[in-house]
């Protein structure tokens, strides 16, 4: 596996507005999550709150070093519903066809595009989402200056847009998460599909 893939150890979690971005996902007791791009698994410790045992939570990155830190704070915290692998999503995630209700790509659509993985990532993640499913995408706001990546490698939201209304998935609201983040959430929309 890559050791150190794009944008590994970088955390938004203290950056983002979590109270709003977790009430966009809107998770339940039983509901199935995907954290793509997880990191060290700030963001799935915190979904564990909300799906509770009953549900499921697929944590997955590249960074073996960020997933041994969230296995070994799982096990700590008993939290058995967090199923966290070392994947490439452009290749396999590690789940069901149509078996995730609510999907979160958190300021890593940029790196798939930029390192041109995105095609087969986006086909990944709509093969896991059920019928109904979502797609929040957290992305940096397309504005010089720190904390980020170089300007040229954001993606606005509409940049955001366009590049997921091929793979049948529709634009349903776009808000701001704190000063440097905003969301884009998305439906599934299997009829809309392109690609």
């Amino acid at each position: 596996m890559n050791e150190h893939p794009t944008g590994a150890g970088n955390s938004t979690f203290d950056l983002v507005d979590t109270r709003k971005l977790f009430e966009v996902l809107h998770l339940q007791p039983g509901s199935v999550f995907l954290d793509l791009a997880c990191g060290n698994g700030r963001y799935a410790l915190k979904a564990a709150e909300y799906v509770t045992a009953e549900g499921a939570i697929y944590a997955v990155d590249l960074w073996e070093d960020g997933i041994a830190t969230l296995r070994s704070e799982a096990r700590a915290r008993e939290l058995e519903q967090i199923r966290a692998s070392v994947a490439d999503i452009s290749k396999r995630i590690p789940a069901e066809d149509h078996a995730v209700d609510i999907c979160l790509i958190n300021s890593a659509l940029h790196d798939l595009l930029r390192d041109g993985t995105h095609d087969a990532a986006l086909q990944e993640i709509t093969r896991v989402m059920k019928p109904t499913g979502k797609l929040v995408v957290v992305e940096f706001e397309k504005t010089p200056g720190s904390p980020g990546p170089p300007v040229e490698v954001r993606l606005s939201p509409e940049e955001v847009e366009s590049l997921l209304r091929p793979y049948g998935l529709e634009h349903v609201r776009t808000m701001n998460v704190g000063p440097y983040h905003y969301l884009s959430s998305f439906r599934l929309d299997r009829s809309a599909r392109t690609r």
